[in-house]
């Protein structure tokens, strides 16, 4: 009774909090842009696995990772793409100016070139919906992601491999006909969603449409059991049956994973949907209102939900509060890294990006700093042989200091090292991202109660 009673005070005092947001965001312009992630990386096949931690209301999803060598030799197989793909055109390669008009920016998508226009919340229009979003914009390549692990949707339960995503909010998969989808063939091709094989399904029917950086995601929502682990589940959850997703690219039509599961705030879902998280508070399946990721370097990583794994960190959990429950958005004191440093800024912790983004012209003077030479593609390579003279970064949060060591912000295949720093201006929205690349190296707590990350090194 008084986990039910902590759990309803939390969603209750949310959606005040969102209602004020909303109420205030009326007064200004919110209508954002930003320019996407230029990535479409063809994803590898993983095997998944679930443990459930009977008896105290906590569980945990393993996730497996996608190696370096695999982010890299895919990355060079989409820059050889775009080249043939610009010769064919007789396009010269574009040279996009630091100052270049923050609504438009040249990206590269299926092959080609376009110029696209990106809104991070809110309709073109810039109006909000009272019920919340319409179409919102999460601010990266799910492409691009690293880990991934599986939930089960219906009832018999139909599994599913997603992004576990702290940079978006609402759980979408292909539905049966989905566009753009991909085919059983040869082991290509996705795990659809057949609400005619459900007994748990419930029409709904709202639209659904969420802008990435390489393009919309179209469907519309139904009602679901949604299972997570082996026989944790919640009932009646909104989420997407996707019909067309051809603006992730081919990188989706050719990966491996089906959708994304959305674990930041509810302010930012769309329509205003409930959370996964939310869902799990109100009708008390977890012990405490948390999840923790332990991102496996080499090894698979693992997704806690209800508490945290005291086997996989050492020393204490420090904690910094949220600037707003919306991403997972923090203060960062500063930011440093051999000769280079940036004062305060800010940043979200992202287990949906596998690299660390930052300011383009900030990510320049780093690149500078270890010999990095961009690319077509917006990335960084370097000299191999160079690899010891990378040195540490350093991220000061809330006075604690995180170091990433120099050889973590590479990843090597064969002759090439790519550096996992790349530059990406997101207008009037978080300045950093610290995607896996950081969270490898510390064991991150996502408080949702209490609106606020923890972090400790990674045993």
């Amino acid at each position: 009774e008084r986990t039910n009673k902590k759990a309803s005070n939390i969603i209750l005092n949310r959606r005040k909090k969102t209602s004020t947001r909303r109420d205030d965001k009326e007064k200004k312009e919110n209508t954002m842009m930003f320019k996407g992630l230029a990535l479409s990386l063809a994803l590898s096949s993983l095997a998944i696995t679930t443990n459930v931690v009977e008896g105290n209301n906590v569980f945990t999803v393993s996730l497996t990772k996608r190696s370096d060598e695999e982010m890299v030799s895919n990355f060079l197989q989409m820059e050889r793409d775009a080249l043939a793909a610009m010769l064919e055109a007789k396009m010269e390669p574009a040279v996009v100016e630091e100052e270049e008009k923050q609504s438009e920016e040249i990206v590269v998508r299926d092959g080609a070139y376009a110029t696209q226009r990106h809104l991070l919340r809110g309709s073109e229009n810039g109006d909000i919906n009272e019920g919340g979003k319409d179409e919102t914009v999460a601010i990266h390549d799910f492409s691009n992601a690293q880990y991934y692990g599986s939930v089960s949707i219906g009832t018999p339960p139909q599994s599913f491999k997603v992004i576990f995503d702290t940079g978006s909010s609402n759980l979408w998969v292909p539905k049966e006909g989905c566009s753009h989808c991909g085919y059983k063939i040869f082991g290509l091709g996705k795990d659809k969603y057949d609400h005619s094989k459900s007994s748990s399904y419930t029409e709904n029917g709202e639209e659904f449409k969420i802008v990435y950086g390489s393009g919309a995601v179209n469907g519309f929502f139904s009602k679901e059991t949604v299972t997570v682990s082996d026989d944790v589940s919640v009932t009646g959850m909104d989420f997407a049956e996707v019909t067309d997703a051809g603006g992730l690219g081919i990188g989706y039509v050719m990966g491996k994973f089906d959708g994304i599961m959305g674990l930041a705030f509810s302010s930012i879902s769309i329509k205003g949907k409930p959370t996964f998280m939310d869902l799990l508070l109100e009708q008390n399946v977890l012990k405490e209102p948390i999840f923790s990721f332990y991102l496996g370097d080499n090894t698979e990583g693992e997704l806690t939900f209800g508490g945290v794994d005291e086997e996989k960190y050492e020393g204490e959990i420090e904690y910094v509060d949220l600037i707003s429950s919306t991403y997972w958005e923090i203060d960062v004191d500063g930011i440093s890294a051999g000769d280079y440093s940036m004062g305060k800024t800010t940043a979200i912790v992202d287990s949906g990006t596998s690299l660390l983004t930052g300011p383009k012209k900030e990510v320049s003077k780093l690149a500078l700093q270890v010999g990095a030479k961009p690319n077509m593609m917006g990335q960084y390579t370097m000299d191999c042989e160079k690899l010891g003279d990378v040195p540490d970064l350093t991220v000061t949060i809330n006075g604690s200091v995180y170091t990433v060591s120099g050889r973590d912000l590479v990843m090597k295949a064969a002759n090439t090292c790519l550096f996992a720093i790349m530059g990406m201006d997101i207008p009037e929205g978080p300045q950093w991202i610290l995607g896996d690349v950081f969270m490898r190296k510390y064991y991150t707590v996502f408080d949702y109660g209490n609106e606020r990350v923890g972090f400790a090194r990674v045993k």
